[in-house]
């Protein structure tokens, strides 16, 4: 279904610019050879554009490259320096071979083809010494990196001339896979890819890519089958599947986004504007015409109408990869329509909806900010490896959002004594949806909500009541009731609020607003008959939000005087 959806969205995409035609690829290119008719090197141009403040590659489409499991094989018209140039920082004994097997290949592939580009290209390879490699400008930074050539005067490069093209097309036609089987993908009879071309940019995989189908070792084969064979997918799916997810991949691409470890891209099965909406919509940026657009597109899901030019009926996919080892593994796949996926993210930003701590905070958090506050120092490598996955699964299906996430926001809550808006949001939205889907009629607002009678949001309340009296009564303390109290306070309640009751009173007595404290306390403990032994979870959660919006109205009152 996954190879399908992909080989569907290549056909779709063909003929798009920077989208490679059968036998071509996309990759990262640093420097060009520039050549004349006879062959001479003239110069050598650099083609990398500046990323992040840095001079990086600029990705071309030049011939597909050789898969190089092992031993020396050189690519067509273009290559790295120690293939094209035969030379690179170091000397070592395989420069020779490998010039000399790129040489030959050319001259395989590029014999015969009536092109001054190709035949200047040939002379070139002819004459070239590759002790002259140190001598070229650039040369430190050049060694190693792919080349390409170029025919002086042309602002082309010689492998895009129609005939060269063409010569190269020819060529590969004529090398296809000798086995011929049902192809998994289309079920019909065709030549198999022995390997399958490497799939890159997915984060924590090698630069040089890596392999979502991959048999490399004799216990993961059977029936006698090698490598790619044990999996038969046709070389033509094999290429418009890679080539589909490559270009979903690519840099700058706005069908990607990551999420925990899994780096995620989308598509439809026909052209929609949500395609390039989603990223936006599950990660939002900082530009204020963005944020504006979504709102917009929002709301418009909010009030149950589907946003103007979107057809609610288009098939739409999302696909979730994370590094394993040389592999790369499916962490989530998901296909539905455009509408069902829409009214699913409107149902998730509803559910997140709470009264913000500062005025900063965003409006529909992104999915990568939900899941940094269940890490260690917020940092992305402490996210637990599964939790991203869950979390779109509950996110795409309208489901429970994972126990998981719910769990470990309230650990991290007791191990930093922070409740913080995104905190808060997680729990009143995992709240909120589990009581949706269980069909049970208990209400979790986005405020301050003193009509509550859950015990567990009352003293979530108290316990905040408690610690402004403390901060009242001595103001500038480094420390609070929270940052001792609150993880015992959430969990065993009974263990701890009468001591911090007596302790309060003695606070209330220096503040200067102790008697609207008194009053306050005496409020919220109208109806409560005992302090819970235990709270349970679900119970922690509600202490939390009481603490939470009960701290808001505090700042909101404070404000407004």
């Amino acid at each position: 279904m996954i190879l399908q959806a992909l080989c569907e969205y290549y056909e779709r995409a063909r003929g798009e610019t920077g989208v490679p035609e059968p036998g071509f690829s996309r990759q990262k290119i640093h420097f060009a050879i520039v050549i004349n008719g006879g062959g001479n090197l003239l110069q050598v141009r650099d083609l990398r554009v500046m990323q992040k403040n840095k001079p990086g590659p600029k990705e071309l489409i030049v011939p597909e490259p050789v898969k190089r499991t092992s031993g020396i094989a050189a690519n067509f018209a273009w290559d790295n320096t120690m293939y094209a140039l035969g030379a690179t920082r170091a000397d070592k004994a395989e420069h020779a071979k490998a010039f000399t097997t790129f040489k030959t290949f050319n001259h395989e592939v590029g014999d015969g083809v009536e092109d001054e580009g190709m035949r200047a290209l040939l002379r070139f390879l002819d004459t070239w010494q590759p002790s002259k490699a140190a001598d070229l400008d650039n040369w430190e930074e050049m060694a190693g990196l792919n080349v390409v050539f170029q025919l002086d005067g042309d602002l082309g490069f010689i492998h895009d001339r129609p005939k060269v093209r063409d010569a190269w097309s020819r060529y590969r036609s004529g090398t296809t896979s000798g086995t011929i089987a049902p192809c998994l993908v289309t079920g019909e009879k065709a030549p198999i890819a022995r390997l399958h071309p490497a799939i890159k940019r997915v984060d924590g995989t090698q630069p040089s890519g890596a392999a979502i189908v991959s048999f490399n070792l004799g216990a993961f084969c059977s029936y006698g089958k090698k490598q790619n064979y044990n999996a038969p997918v046709g070389e033509a799916s094999a290429f418009a599947y890679t080539t589909a997810l490559n270009h979903l991949l690519r840099f700058g691409s706005r069908q990607r986004i990551q999420i925990g470890d899994a780096t995620t891209v989308f598509w439809t099965s026909r052209a929609s504007p949500v395609e390039g909406f989603m990223g936006m919509i599950l990660s939002p940026g900082q530009d204020a015409a963005e944020l504006q657009d979504l709102r917009s597109f929002l709301t418009s899901l909010k009030e149950g109408r589907m946003p103007p030019g979107v057809d609610p009926d288009v098939r739409f996919y999302i696909l979730g990869l994370s590094p394993n080892i040389s592999r790369i593994s499916i962490r989530f796949w998901y296909a539905s329509t455009v509408g069902d996926i829409l009214d699913k993210v409107g149902w998730h930003f509803r559910d997140l909806a709470i009264v913000k701590s500062f005025d900063r905070d965003p409006d529909f958090p992104a999915v990568w900010q939900l899941l940094q506050e269940t890490a260690f120092l917020r940092k992305g490598k402490n996210i637990p490896p599964v939790l991203g996955g869950a979390l779109m699964r509950s996110i795409l299906t309208g489901l429970s959002y994972p126990q998981g996430l719910y769990s470990v926001v309230l650990g991290r809550i007791r191990a930093d004594r922070e409740i913080n808006y995104l905190r808060a949001a997680i729990i009143k939205a995992f709240l909120v949806r589990k009581y949706r889907i269980m069909n049970v009629s208990k209400e979790v607002t986005m405020t301050l909500n003193t009509e509550e009678t859950n015990i567990a949001y009352r003293l979530g309340r108290l316990f905040a009541v408690l610690e402004k009296a403390q901060r009242d009564a001595v103001p500038g303390a480094n420390t609070t009731i929270k940052d001792r109290f609150y993880g015992a306070a959430s969990a065993t309640p009974r263990a701890v609020f009468p001591q911090l009751l007596r302790t309060a009173q003695h606070h209330i007595q220096k503040a200067e607003y102790g008697s609207r404290s008194d009053k306050l306390i005496e409020e919220i403990l109208q109806g409560v008959q005992g302090f819970p032994a235990h709270l349970s979870l679900d119970d922690q959660g509600h202490f939390a939000l009481g603490y939470y919006h009960q701290r808001q109205a505090f700042f909101a009152k404070r404000s407004e005087q």
